[in-house]
């Protein structure tokens, strides 16, 4: 501190501390890259919700080393082989995999990572080879998910996203029946009203806006009074849950109470930031150790700052 204020009293210039974007866009950019190096694996967690956040990083203007990408751009350019990832066992899930990494495709594309539209089309015809006969994806039978597994709600909305981000046409029918399914869904959970929330961005009419002031008013109801949401109303706070909201509260415009609710989550998330920029894992149930979860759930904060703070 005597040292700040002895430069600032001579007029120099101090440099600015790392934002809490900026600490979690150094620590994803470590740990992308080092799956794969470490365990010759491209994992939908590495390559999937974290490299996600770097491409949304990358795009919005943040410093992101081209080494940190390079290798998950060329794997995620090569829909084809994904099934194959060098992780095959009990735990591979190829719905996941499919899922994960053309999400992460969608976004190196909006960022100019990847120019070829064929990579994307390729992997939408995989996702939608994988839509069960109700319009939904399922990939964790828990209706909340986790971090790095998601839920059929979050699942469908992801993969909507990247039909229509391919070819909306081509896949109308896919669309459809993804959006009837969401439209059936109930606004029971947390998880869910933020999950429809964003699936409701943008779209007109009156039942659109009563299902929204629906999925805000659970979100009102389950936050925390310190900040911060768990995936059900009575659930504590968590990393993962309380970035999903964020998200979803960012694509509400005008809004005074979810602007404040905003300013609100984001603080609880900071403060939950560790040290070296990542975030303690949200697991179910509570507390448990994952590698997955901690990378994936740091991704998720991450791209919750990223919606929400100022650009750099």
């Amino acid at each position: 501190m005597g040292c700040l204020l002895l430069a600032l009293s001579a007029g120099l210039a101090v440099p600015s501390l790392p934002s809490p974007e900026d600490r979690a866009v150094a620590f994803l950019a470590r740990e992308v890259p080092r799956w794969h190096a470490e365990n010759h694996c491209y994992s939908c967690h590495n390559n999937g919700d974290a490299a996600r956040a770097l491409y949304t990083a990358k795009r919005l203007g943040y410093a992101v080393p081209d080494k940190a990408l390079a290798d998950t751009t060329r794997w995620l350019a090569r829909p084809a082989g994904w099934d194959h990832n060098g992780g095959e066992g009990e735990h591979n899930d190829k719905v996941l995999a499919r899922v994960q990494f053309a999400a992460a495709l969608a976004e190196a594309m909006e960022a100019g990572a990847v120019a070829d539209p064929k990579p994307l089309a390729k992997a939408a015809d995989l996702v939608a080879e994988k839509q069960h006969t109700d319009g939904s994806w399922h990939i964790s039978s828990d209706g909340v998910g986790s971090p790095a597994s998601h839920s059929p709600a979050l699942a469908t909305w992801f993969a909507r996203r990247v039909l229509l981000r391919a070819d909306p046409q081509r896949h109308r029918k896919a669309v459809a029946a993804a959006e009837a399914w969401l439209d059936r869904r109930e606004v029971k959970t947390v998880h869910d009203a933020a999950v429809l929330l964003l699936f409701l961005e943008g779209r007109p009419g009156a039942a659109a806006a009563t299902r929204r002031e629906q999925c805000l008013a659970v979100i009102r109801k389950g936050e925390s009074r310190g900040g911060g949401w768990g995936p059900y109303v009575r659930s504590a706070p968590e990393v993962f849950d309380t970035a999903l909201v964020l998200l979803a509260l960012a694509k509400v415009k005008g809004d005074k109470e979810g602007a404040a609710m905003i300013r609100r989550g984001r603080a609880w998330l900071i403060a939950a930031q560790q040290g070296d920029g990542g975030w303690q894992e949200t697991t179910r149930p509570p507390g448990g150790q994952s590698y997955a979860q901690h990378i994936s759930t740091t991704g998720w904060a991450a791209l919750a700052l990223l919606a929400t703070g100022r650009r750099p």
